[in-house]
């Protein structure tokens, strides 16, 4: 008697995303060197976004495009600068900015992200990945 056996094939995963840094926190993979010079504000910033004056989904559109044209340009360190606010915990743009970080769509190109210096919270640098 001849058995059959049936082998199922397994689905093919998809490689998880890398989720994106937390503010001051040194993500895995960043060298202590690129880690300092991006903590201490002595990496140059090769672009800046300014989301003053912009209510919340127009600030996110305005984000997505710099992160979009970040990529494309190759810069390697940009700043986004969301203000203060005026409300007690902040103003809306400065709370959003961490959910957007953590997109599945700008997670894998952020690398590394702080306060431009510690006096400021209103603004993010972001070292970016290399493009590959």
């Amino acid at each position: 008697m001849m058995t059959v056996r049936l082998v199922m094939a397994q689905p093919a995963r998809a490689p998880r995303p890398r989720p994106a840094p937390h503010v001051g926190v040194r993500a895995p993979g960043l060298d202590d060197t690129q880690w300092r010079r991006l903590s201490r504000g002595q990496m140059r910033v090769d672009a800046r976004l300014d989301l003053h004056g912009y209510v919340v989904q127009e600030a996110f559109e305005e984000f997505h495009r710099f992160m979009q044209r970040s990529r494309v340009m190759g810069w390697r360190c940009v700043e986004v600068v969301t203000g203060l606010g005026s409300g007690i915990r902040g103003g809306s743009i400065r709370r959003e900015l961490p959910h957007w970080l953590h997109r599945a769509d700008i997670a894998p190109m952020v690398l590394g992200v702080v306060h431009s210096h510690q006096g400021n919270q209103g603004a993010l640098r972001l070292l970016l990945r290399k493009k590959r």
